[in-house]
């Protein structure tokens, strides 16, 4: 341990920066699980993004297949009337 770095009482894995007075974290296999963590979050986000633009589309093409059927149903309407 450096001079610019004091333990964090009560600790084993944490040390103080003294110049920034940041908390650091030494157990590289708790930062390697917390960067894992991380990516599978955004990851989970983006899958998420993701199914949410298909329904959207999906949604999107239901309603203008609607807006076509009513316009066939005028039409043929408007033929039966004739």
């Amino acid at each position: 341990m450096s001079d610019n770095h004091r333990k964090v009482e009560g600790e084993t894995d944490l040390v103080r920066d003294m110049n920034s007075h940041a908390i650091i974290n030494r157990n590289k296999g708790a930062y390697e699980l917390a960067k894992k963590r991380s990516e599978n979050a955004k990851r989970k986000l983006l899958e998420e993004e993701e199914q949410r633009d298909i329904i959207r589309n999906a949604t999107r093409e239901i309603n203008t297949l609607k807006s076509e059927m009513h316009e066939i149903k005028n039409l043929l309407q408007q033929l039966v009337d004739k």
